[in-house]
């Protein structure tokens, strides 16, 4: 088995943290069997390495190795991408196509962002890597592929097994072997080598001289969170390659392309939802429809004990905390306030032995509604053959101008004139 340093060579990794060569161990150790791996990292920390290096260690290098961007396939072809799909399975499948899994047949397949996966691919994946057999997309012959999966991905899959998004049983069958790359922030080390080593690259490349670093660049770069890790660096590298002049690095200048250099941007939390909070106009007019139905209540409250009830003062005590709440305004509705309100309130004796209370009730009780006067409408049928008769009117009788100001054909117009017997309109 080579060494560590000897993969690095073949595979262009630059670094000696001590996190990833514990990632390199791993891959080198699993590369002789057939277990399923599970990459984790940041995006643009190197993952697609891994399985290049377990592939070209296992038995399986002269076989084929077919690395697929999961996020890159839309939705709807993704599993036609996947297995493969029959004559005829969908409108434009004119001809039967193999997948991915049986082109790769005997070899290694790489599921590039596997979290972005739909769930019903999911699930195919799933009995793939249980059984090793799949359908073709409008087959119902089962295929079978030998073949091992290596996945990654830089979601949190615990939390997007939380929200539904990812399988719990797939992470744990993609997961036999987790091996996680380092992000650079957690590798400050390695990042005045990676720079020279772009530097260089780049320099060959647009055939200039190369770029050089001194001691207080060198300490920016080291300090700086790459959030976009081995990509970011790299872009930065080529630019600076590109568009300075000047060969010396200067801190001023590496600053100036460096994004938010010198600011840390705040941690982003997620606040809990109370149930006080509402997120969507549809609650808010549901609490305002419960509000309001509650108002209504307490005012039928109040009604029924005036009814009941011939003491005011016994009626503004019992009741004091509803007039509070729908009376007051911003100021606190005081003991006196109600006091000068006594006279609003006229108490109605009861009299249970007739019904000259009921009939009463029964007479009033309209007197609180709202009086609607509806404007009377006209119907369709009526508009059409006012504005039929008014463009008659105004082109005194001529069928040509009135079916242009209509809108309509002149034909049209007199087959309506005709529909509605308005000649007489026309003579007039």
């Amino acid at each position: 088995m080579d060494s560590l340093q000897n993969i690095k060579q073949r595979f262009g990794i630059i670094g000696n943290n001590i996190g990833l060569n514990r990632a390199l161990e791993k891959s080198l150790r699993v590369a002789e069997t057939d277990i399923s791996v599970l990459v984790v990292g940041e995006s643009g920390v190197g993952k697609e390495n891994i399985p290049r290096i377990i592939h070209q260690y296992s038995h399986r290098k002269h076989s084929k190795y077919i690395a697929v961007n999961c996020g890159a396939i839309p939705e709807g072809t993704i599993d036609s991408e996947l297995f493969g799909h029959e004559k005829g399975a969908f409108t434009g499948a004119s001809q039967s196509r193999d997948g991915y899994f049986q082109v790769a047949d005997g070899g290694t397949i790489f599921l590039d962002e596997v979290g972005e996966l739909p769930l019903s691919t999911q699930v195919r994946l799933l009995r793939v890597l249980e059984s090793g057999e799949f359908l073709k997309v409008g087959s119902s012959k089962v295929q079978k592929s030998n073949l091992r999966i290596v996945a990654a991905t830089n979601l949190n899959i615990p939390e997007a097994i939380q929200k539904g998004k990812f399988r719990e049983d797939l992470y744990y069958r993609l997961s036999t072997v987790e091996i996680l790359i380092p992000p650079l922030r957690n590798r400050k080390e390695d990042i005045p080598l990676l720079f020279r080593k772009f530097a260089s690259d780049f320099a060959q490349k647009y055939k200039m001289p190369t770029l050089r670093l001194n001691e207080n660049t060198e300490r920016i770069l080291t300090n700086y969170r790459w959030s976009g890790n081995i990509r970011q660096l790299r872009n930065v590298a080529e630019q600076l390659s590109v568009l300075e002049k000047n060969r010396e690095i200067s801190p001023e200048l590496i600053k100036s392309y460096l994004p938010n250099s010198n600011s840390q941007l705040p941690a982003i939390f997620e606040r809990e939802t109370k149930g006080s909070d509402f997120s969507s106009e549809r609650e808010i007019l549901y609490k305002v429809l419960f509000d309001m139905k509650n108002d209504l209540n307490d005012l039928k409250k109040i009604t029924h004990d005036l009814i009941n009830d011939e003491n005011i003062d016994s009626i503004n005590k019992k009741n004091k905390a509803i007039i509070k709440k729908m009376y007051q305004e911003n100021d606190e509705i005081k003991d006196e306030d109600f006091k000068n309100e006594k006279k609003s309130f006229e108490a109605v004796p009861l009299d249970t032995n007739n019904n000259n209370l009921k009939d009463k009730v029964e007479k009033d009780k309209y007197e609180y509604a709202e009086t609607i006067v509806e404007e009377e409408t006209l119907s369709l049928l009526e508009k059409e053959i006012e504005m039929i008769k008014r463009a008659l009117s105004r082109s005194k009788g001529r069928r040509k101008l009135a079916a242009k100001e209509l809108g309509i054909s002149e034909r049209t117009l007199y087959r309506k004139i005709k529909q509605f017997d308005l000649n007489k309109n026309i003579n007039e």
